[in-house]
């Protein structure tokens, strides 16, 4: 196996180069991947070095080499003996000759690749954390600036009563930060394989630690405290895959909360409301058919992405499920593709989304319009209240605002001015017990939005607490 220099001259993923951030890429790189298989056999081999088997001198060897990760050598050496894992410890031997004769003392491969995973996994969701975090405060500023904005709120697409901006958002912002403590819950509870041997056992450890007074439990404790890292009490030839199928599920609930918010930014952009807009550069082209457009790509990817990463759980379902008897290596493949993949895309979300709400635009008059044309009609659930109040039939009231209703919606839907409130306010059945101008100032929807901002801004004190305590 040789090692090409890679360019745009051949099949390169969009996860290379288009999505994701350099810091990710960096993560699940190669080179970091092998510096971490390094540094597993350096703490492997200082732990055994604190049992007698291996000296100073070859532990500080194998320290001196740790990042001298030469790729072209190792596949080189790949592509004779067709293990890249062994490829790497040949590599390291070569460097380190006097430590070299004994990295990988006692180990099985996944003893150093599923930890290295691990490691990888817990850095890869800092840098997700700090992306969301980073996005919650940026999601309550707008919350709390926009707490008072009335606009029209839809269910079933279709106008139903007032709400406000903030507290629209504020949703954005709830479900964003049930994914954060999701996902530290993941960070926490991560746990790499520890050093267990070829089926979970711990055979290898124990022979060779025979008479050096120090367990195989031991020796692992000493090598994971140098990394930081727990490990599963019991495991087969591999940590349990069930982990991974969680943290990319916790990957997909944050891609779950962005489509939607996403996707509301499109339906917002579109003409017919014109209320959000999502921001778009001065030399930015919308079409190359069509000067006039200003496309919300942004939102467009965040939402393509999404479904992507959504999908991508499946796969590791099927990891843990059909990792069969001790383990088999089926999940291999899928995994060195599936990890960066979800972790790019769920970065690239983030970022994309992060510059969205930072440049976001609102309209106040589309908002004022559309709620000029729409929060009419729910506001007619004051004129009946009102009604009722006064000693009116809440029946035939409600009889009476649905004719008149129905009679007004066929107007708007002809192109005409919204006559509403010109019919209750002249209807004897309404002014018998609500003056015509009492009817008029009911029928204001502005105000009609309950607790909404107070909900709001309590939401993002919420946040803005939550994200002090933050520890991912």
């Amino acid at each position: 196996m040789s090692t090409p220099e890679f360019t745009h001259d051949t099949y390169l993923s969009p996860m290379t180069w288009r999505y994701g951030s350099d810091e990710m890429r960096r993560t699940w790189s190669e080179v970091e991947k092998r510096r971490l298989w390094r540094r597993l056999w350096v703490a492997l081999a200082r732990a055994q070095a604190q049992a007698g088997l291996v000296t100073a001198a070859q532990v500080a060897d194998l320290e001196a080499h740790a990042d001298a990760v030469d790729i072209a050598r190792a596949h080189a050496i790949e592509a004779e003996i067709h293990h890249d894992l062994m490829s790497e410890v040949r590599a390291f031997a070569e460097q380190a000759t006097l430590g070299g004769p004994i990295i990988h003392l006692g180990a099985t491969s996944q003893d150093i690749e599923d930890n290295a995973d691990a490691l990888r996994l817990r850095a890869a969701l800092d840098l997700i954390l700090a992306q969301v975090k980073g996005l919650l405060g940026e999601l309550a500023d707008l919350v709390e600036r926009h707490a008072d904005w009335t606009c029209m709120a839809y269910t079933h697409l279709q106008p139903a009563e007032p709400t406000t901006v903030g507290y629209r958002l504020a949703q954005t912002a709830q479900d964003l930060l049930t994914d954060h403590t999701t996902l530290q819950e993941l960070h926490r509870n991560l746990k790499g394989k520890g050093f267990k041997g070829a089926v979970g056992t711990s055979a290898s450890y124990c022979e060779v630690l025979q008479g050096t007074g120090m367990t195989a439990e031991r020796m692992e404790a000493l090598a994971l405290a140098e990394l930081g890292l727990a490990a599963y009490p019991v495991t087969t030839q591999v940590y349990p895959r069930k982990q991974d199928w969680h943290i990319l599920n916790g990957l997909a609930s944050i891609a779950q909360t962005l489509h939607k918010f996403a996707f509301d930014v499109r339906l917002l952009q579109s003409p017919v409301f014109g209320e959000m807009a999502e921001p778009f550069g001065r030399l930015q082209v919308g079409s190359s058919a069509m000067p006039f457009k200003r496309n919300p790509i942004n939102s467009e990817k965040v939402d393509s992405l999404a479904r992507y990463l959504a999908a991508l759980p499946t796969v590791l379902w099927h990891d843990a499920a059909t990792s069969l008897l001790e383990r088999t290596l089926d999940d291999s493949a899928n995994r060195r593709l599936v990890l960066p993949d979800a972790f790019l895309a769920a970065d690239e979300i983030l970022r994309t989304m992060r510059r969205v709400v930072r440049g976001l635009r609102l309209d106040q008059r589309a908002i004022a319009r559309q709620l000029a044309v729409y929060g009419v009609f729910a506001a007619t659930e004051r004129v009946l209240m009102a009604v009722v109040r006064a000693g009116g039939d809440r029946q035939q009231a409600h009889e009476v605002i649905r004719e008149h209703s129905l009679a007004a919606w066929a107007a708007l839907q002809a192109g005409e001015p919204n006559p509403l409130a010109d019919r209750l306010a002249s209807d004897t059945a309404m002014t018998q017990f609500v003056r015509g101008e009492q009817v008029r100032e009911l029928l204001d929807a502005s105000q009609y939005v309950g607790d909404a901002p107070q909900r709001a801004r309590a939401l993002a004190q919420t946040v803005r607490e939550a994200i002090v305590t933050f520890d991912g």
